[in-house]
């Protein structure tokens, strides 16, 4: 396959597509699984494939699942972890979906999935690079918020911690912080937090 004019289609991608979309651009799909045998592809998850010239991804998790469910959108402890906000190691992904969009068939990395209504979804979205993939995170404030409001979920004591955290951070922004908790209907349970470390 010297000069296989389906590597370009790839290279144009940053290197990686689902197998779907690389079928759309006009890879046959047993061009796919020959590129893989060859070694020109690295099959990086089901339905997700990498030039194998190109580096390996630096956050598969968040890329693969960017890639197989473009409105998730990585929240709680996932995002915690990607803005340097916690210690602890995320066990799963978690990413948020709207209310009406199902959850996806996804067996690897493990997930959470939280739906959220219309307000609370759209608040605080940034969308990153990551690995040459758009992946959408919570920003630092919407994320405490979202703590706070799922506090039986990831632990009162993970939700202070990252408060914590945040407030040694530079470019703090209290004001945001307590918008998102009035979105999130948490503003009475996280302003004595607020202002005690503050």
């Amino acid at each position: 396959m010297a000069g296989n004019p389906y590597k370009k289609i790839f290279a144009n991608h940053n290197g990686i597509l689902r197998a779907a979309r690389a079928v759309e651009l006009g890879v046959p799909r047993h061009v796919l699984y020959e590129m893989v045998k060859s070694g020109e592809l690295v099959r990086e998850a089901p339905g997700i494939y990498r030039l194998s010239n190109f580096d390996p991804l630096g956050n598969p998790d968040l890329v693969n699942i960017s890639l197989r469910a473009p409105q998730a959108v990585f929240c709680l402890i996932s995002a915690l972890y990607f803005h340097e906000l916690t210690t602890q190691i995320p066990h799963f992904v978690y990413f948020a979906l709207p209310r009406d969009v199902k959850t996806p068939k996804i067996q690897h990395p493990p997930i959470r999935v939280f739906h959220f209504s219309e307000a609370p979804y759209k608040a605080g979205i940034v969308e990153y690079e990551v690995d040459g993939v758009k992946v959408k995170v919570y920003d630092r404030e919407k994320t405490l918020s979202d703590c706070f409001k799922f506090r039986r979920t990831v632990g009162m004591d993970v939700a202070i911690e990252s408060l914590r955290d945040y407030i040694k951070q530079p470019k703090m922004n209290v004001s945001l912080l307590m918008k998102y908790a009035k979105v999130n209907r948490v503003e009475k349970v996280m302003r004595p937090y607020v202002e005690s470390l503050l």
